[in-house]
């Protein structure tokens, strides 16, 4: 089992940055591959960005490349979201989610989840 818990979120401006924080406890949390989804209001969960287990691999949405960026340390058994030049699109409910190995941007594939994190962008 791997419990996360995600934190960070907020009500800020458009243009504004939020950094996104989950904690993972639990088995090896080196060995999952992390990755952020997301759900607004009314619609399905979509995926944000994944990272490899090692960190050395990213990918991200196209609604979110070159805004966002995904990062982890092993050492702390945390995950990271930053969030700059936000829009009132990106608001959400944030969710932190691992699987074994390898990334995917099916949220099916996602065994762990956290409870969500409230991400308000006003414009």
């Amino acid at each position: 089992q791997v419990q996360l818990a995600e934190s960070g979120g907020g009500l800020v401006q458009a243009g504004g940055s939020l950094r996104l924080s989950c904690a993972a406890s639990g088995r090896t949390f080196s060995n999952y591959a992390m990755a952020w989804f997301r759900q607004a209001p009314g619609k399905e969960r979509e995926f944000v960005a994944a990272i490899s287990r090692s960190g050395g691999t990213t990918y991200y949405s196209d609604s979110v490349k070159g805004r966002f960026t995904i990062s982890r340390d092993n050492a702390k058994n945390m995950v990271y979201l930053q969030m700059n030049s936000l829009k009132p699109e990106d608001t959400a409910v944030y969710y932190c989610a691992a699987r074994q190995v390898f990334y995917s941007d099916d949220a099916s594939l996602y065994n762990y989840w956290g409870q969500g994190t409230q991400v308000t962008v006003s414009s």
